[in-house]
């Protein structure tokens, strides 16, 4: 009895699915619904599957961040969106973005697609990550492309933060 009990906790405290309600967001702190995304756990990493509506068709930059926070900051004197959600979740302190199988940011993931429609629905998988990496941190969609590298420039090139995202603990 037990075992099934610390089984069934150890499940509550690490679940192998949760949806997160992902909002625009704006440099003056003013959010609208953009949709959600499901993350399930598999023996391959995390997936990923946007139901997001609203966007920019295209690629577009696709993070965990460190912060459970999807307010705005204030970054050289100037307001930005989702700044309260701090950086690329980089757990093991690596200082550098890299591609998701990749040694550099945990939090970086595989670029999210928007069809011409402006809707994201294309399932991407995080082989690094795991549920528990996830918990108590945002999801952010950035509003350019992704390489995977800080060149030409920083963090991927992805620019803007535009949909974010509050993962419950």
């Amino acid at each position: 009895m037990a075992a099934v009990l610390l089984a069934a906790g150890a499940h509550a405290a690490d679940p192998a699915e949760r949806t997160i309600t992902m909002q625009t967001v704006a440099a003056d702190g003013s959010q609208t619904p953009a949709g959600t995304v499901r993350v399930v756990s598999t023996p391959y990493g995390l997936a990923f599957y946007p139901a997001l509506t609203g966007l920019t068709p295209g690629l577009h930059g696709f993070h965990v961040h460190q912060n459970p926070a999807c307010g705005p900051g204030v970054q050289n004197g100037n307001p930005v969106a989702g700044l309260a959600a701090g950086g690329h979740l980089d757990p093991a302190d690596t200082k550098r973005h890299g591609e998701p199988w990749g040694d550099g940011h945990l939090g970086d993931l595989p670029p999210l697609f928007v069809a011409a429609d402006g809707s994201a629905r294309q399932p991407v998988l995080a082989p690094r990550l795991k549920m528990a990496d996830i918990a108590n941190r945002s999801l952010m969609v950035h509003a350019g492309g992704d390489n995977h590298a800080d060149h030409p420039a920083p963090l991927g090139g992805g620019g803007a933060r535009v949909v974010c995202g509050v993962i419950a603990p």
